[in-house]
């Protein structure tokens, strides 16, 4: 291998890392408006995030809303629990 042959070939890495770079810069400088405008092209959403309650450094509530019911998961440590679907509130409670 001549000098020549190293000379191509550092040219050829550097013209490749330039364009993975220049990749990278435009997915994160556009890739945000194209997904937004992909999500809102596809309609209305069935399943919704409500809201989100950090219990601690492990696990979370989250409530999401699907179509028009609303669902309690407690995620986090390796398995998520769900409300159950009979969950009596306590509003809804007998007096």
């Amino acid at each position: 291998m001549d000098f020549l042959d190293l000379l191509r070939a550092m040219f050829a890495l550097a013209i490749t890392l330039g364009i993975i770079g220049l990749a990278a810069w435009g997915a994160r400088r556009y890739a945000p408006q194209l997904l937004a405008r992909l999500s809102a092209e596809r309609g209305e959403r069935r399943m919704k995030v409500v809201e989100t309650l950090m219990l601690d450094p492990a696990r979370r509530l989250v409530l999401v809303r699907i179509d028009d019911e609303e669902r309690l998961l407690i995620l986090g440590e390796g398995r998520e629990l769900i409300e159950p679907r009979g969950a009596v509130t306590p509003s809804g409670a007998a007096q």
